[in-house]
């Protein structure tokens, strides 16, 4: 059930502006070995064929200005007399799928009070700000009831941002196909692609969960869980009560108390907890958020978090991405 308020009864307190601008960040202000890394520990790593990585070695020459130091192969450059740079294999996908469930349901409202496929359109920005800066292939597809659509794009991030707002000027009009997007996902031949998959809290039933297993023994998995707004929160004054967004029906006032909220919010908080245990156990990664702001801390938080842990494993380091993206942080 996915809940919706009265036109103007709720403004987002969210500046859209402004998480535009964290999300480009992303894929401006990091170094690109701190992106390939990032993404790489979500995704898994394998090979692609691309030079800049940790794999194999592709080329062996010398030294020029401008090369990175990081590259100088200091063994090699013992043997040769002179500096050397080592090529070696990317090791990360080359391409990313970001799948989007469009359904009538997703025009729902969040507890930040944006739309829900406003925070999940942020969400897919995230990814493609990385993406991109990685030169990664981006496929964009929407998906509900009447169709699924892959929508041609070929660019950088701002031409990317200009496809997503123009794709999602749509009529919100049929309801959501899980089963469908799964499905697709599933006849993604490339079995390195990283799948990122963005719907609500309430879109995936326990035979998704069967279908998802199986997306996620071929391929790299993210699932976007984007939360709703509670119907038994008391709002602020001045604003209307919410409504059943697929029936239009008011919440009555006799059910909006207190404790329906907490039974609402335990049980929401107990399903999306459980979601992500069962995802986790197939190797997949879960952001569940309500908000554009939430989301873009916890994909900063899931990166970092993975991101140290592989370092930890070799270095026994790991870059701060939150650092890295206030102003003055590191690059």
């Amino acid at each position: 059930m996915s809940f919706d308020v009265r036109p103007g009864a709720m403004d987002s307190d969210m500046d859209p502006v402004a998480i535009r601008r964290k999300i480009e960040a992303l894929g401006t202000q990091l170094s690109l070995p701190t992106v390939r890394k990032a993404l790489g520990v979500l995704e898994g790593e394998h090979a692609s064929g691309r030079r800049g990585g940790a794999g194999d070695v592709m080329d062996v020459r010398a030294y020029e200005p401008g090369d990175e130091s990081r590259l100088i192969d200091w063994k090699t450059s013992a043997r040769q007399g002179r500096p050397m740079v080592v090529q070696r294999e990317r090791l990360a996908t080359s391409k990313v799928w970001l799948l989007m469930d469009v359904g009538l349901e997703m025009n729902g409202v969040c507890p930040s009070g944006e739309r829900i496929f406003e925070v999940a359109a942020n969400a897919l920005r995230m990814f493609a700000a990385l993406s991109l800066r990685r030169s990664d292939d981006i496929s964009l597809v929407f998906g509900d009831a009447s169709s699924i659509t892959r929508i041609p794009f070929n660019g950088g991030f701002a031409q990317f941002e200009r496809t997503l707002d123009q794709a999602l000027e749509r009529e919100w009009s049929h309801r959501r196909n899980i089963d469908a997007l799964l499905a697709y996902a599933r006849r993604i031949k490339d079995r390195d692609a990283l799948i990122v998959l963005a719907t609500d809290e309430h879109a995936l039933a326990e035979r998704h969960l069967v279908e998802f297993r199986r997306v996620a023994r071929t391929h790299p998995v993210v699932l976007i869980d984007i939360a709703t707004l509670n119907p038994f929160l008391g709002l602020r004054p001045g604003h209307a009560a919410p409504v059943d967004g697929l029936t239009n029906r008011r919440v009555p006032a006799f059910l909006r108390s207190a404790k329906a909220a907490s039974e609402v919010e335990s049980h929401r908080a107990y399903m999306a907890a459980a979601l992500e245990q069962e995802l986790g156990r197939t190797g997949s990664h879960m952001i569940h958020a309500g908000s554009s702001e939430v989301m873009f801390d916890r994909f900063v938080h899931l990166v970092s978090a993975a991101l140290a842990r592989t370092t930890r494993n070799r270095l026994g380091a790991a870059p701060d991405l939150s650092a890295m993206l206030t102003p003055g942080g590191a690059r």
